[in-house]
């Protein structure tokens, strides 16, 4: 069997990096098909939740509007067991100001916000998501991977965000043209004991129940 690859002419493959929040704006310019908001998390906030016993991670699927997203990451992590305390204040925190930096580039009414504690690998296979565009954070263990392919292959070149440091990527449905020749994975980590905490986000227009 023959294995015929899509070529993405003139792609996407641009990647802003930001020092500053607002430098995520970055994903809306042509050509740039990601954008990192380069950032270092506090030693002292890496050093707890690194500690953490990994069944009292967060975790949660859930839609909500990004006003919500406080309120509702605080019960995720009072149902989890994760410990009260001022580095659990700022991962709520976090949360709460990433969505709503996420709703407002993207003019989301809604997010729908996972957040899973991974040990195995998990989406280990470069892929672009079927999404317009996501927001991911590993606030816990190796971050996300990317490199550039423009015909399916995986790429050459293997980058890792660092951790704490939210990464924006288009996905196939973003509106413009051409697509994004940007693939990305989740690092593989099955059988080295880590454990990763990992925030996604995706906008969502019209969630079912509303429908």
């Amino acid at each position: 069997m023959t294995l015929v690859r899509e070529i993405v002419k003139d792609a996407a493959i641009g990647v802003g990096v930001a020092d500053t929040p607002e430098g995520l704006s970055a994903l809306h310019r042509s050509g740039c098909a990601a954008a990192i908001w380069r950032r270092q998390p506090l030693p002292g906030f890496q050093l707890w939740i690194d500690g953490l016993d990994s069944d009292v991670l967060p975790r949660s699927r859930v839609i909500l509007r990004p006003e919500a997203v406080r309120d509702a990451a605080s019960e995720v992590c009072d149902a989890s067991g994760t410990p009260v305390g001022p580095e659990r204040d700022r991962l709520v925190d976090d949360i709460a100001a990433l969505a709503d930096i996420f709703a407002g580039l993207m003019q989301a009414r809604w997010l729908r916000l996972r957040l899973d504690a991974v040990t195995t690998n998990a989406c280990r296979r470069f892929h672009i998501d079927a999404v317009t565009a996501r927001l991911v954070c590993t606030y816990r263990g190796i971050g996300t991977q990317y490199g550039i392919s423009t015909d399916g292959a995986e790429p050459r070149r293997v980058f890792t965000v660092p951790t704490g440091a939210p990464i924006l990527l288009r996905g196939t449905l973003w509106p413009e043209h051409p697509r994004s020749g940007l693939l990305h994975r989740s690092p593989p980590i099955e059988g080295t004991g880590e454990t990763r905490l990992v925030l996604v986000l995706d906008p969502v227009d019209v969630p079912e129940e509303e429908v």
